[in-house]
């Protein structure tokens, strides 16, 4: 009796192995697409802007090679009839993988953007906010948000140099420059995102 209670309960055990190994297998997901890579690197992007991950330069860069990438795209399906050959995605592919290790290491490096106190620091973290949700969302092209990167880059630098000048501090002169350009980069950004030119999703 008990070797029967045993064997039937090593058969049970047997038959259920398979249904186990079945269910614990996920179905393997299909690679991405080169414009759902592109997308999805334009968001690793917005969201290293609006964390201060990347810092205004760090992030031109990137979009520039984003927008090379979405150009180098577009030539090669052009001279295809639309479409991209098997070893026309494998390159883009490569290219991708290449700017996503770029993403990453910009990213956890030591740089990171500093706003500052008081208004102009403010300010300068206000405005990263809106290119990182004008670039998640499409509203920004690579191209639109690598000049405005370059922009807040310059701007940057030149807090950077007046504090260092003044012992940390701008003087009240310093303050009403930089006011004025955010002011023309706040412009700027409101055009590009308002104007016709999107990324494609």
């Amino acid at each position: 009796m008990k070797k029967n209670i045993v064997l039937t309960l090593a058969m049970m055990s047997a038959l259920s192995l398979p249904m186990f190994a079945q269910t614990s297998t996920t179905p393997p997901t299909d690679p991405l697409t080169p414009a759902e890579r592109y997308k999805d690197q334009q968001d690793r992007i917005a969201a290293g802007i609006k964390d201060g991950e990347l810092t205004p330069s760090e992030a031109t860069k990137l979009e520039k090679e984003e927008a090379r990438l979405k150009q180098k795209a577009a030539q090669l399906k052009s001279q295809n009839g639309g479409k991209l050959t098997p070893a026309e995605q494998t390159r883009l592919n490569n290219i991708q993988n290449r700017l996503s290790h770029q993403i990453n290491k910009e990213e956890t490096n030591a740089n990171k953007t500093t706003s500052g106190n008081g208004v102009v620091g403010t300010r300068q973290e206000n405005q990263q906010e809106r290119i990182a949700q004008g670039v998640k969302s499409g509203q920004l092209t690579a191209a639109e948000a690598g000049q405005l990167e370059n922009k807040e880059a310059q701007i940057n630098q030149e807090i950077k140099t007046d504090r260092q000048a003044n012992g940390g501090k701008l003087t009240q002169a310093e303050r009403q420059q930089v006011r004025q350009q955010q002011n023309q980069a706040s412009h700027q950004i409101y055009r590009e995102k308002h104007n016709n030119t999107r990324t494609k999703k």
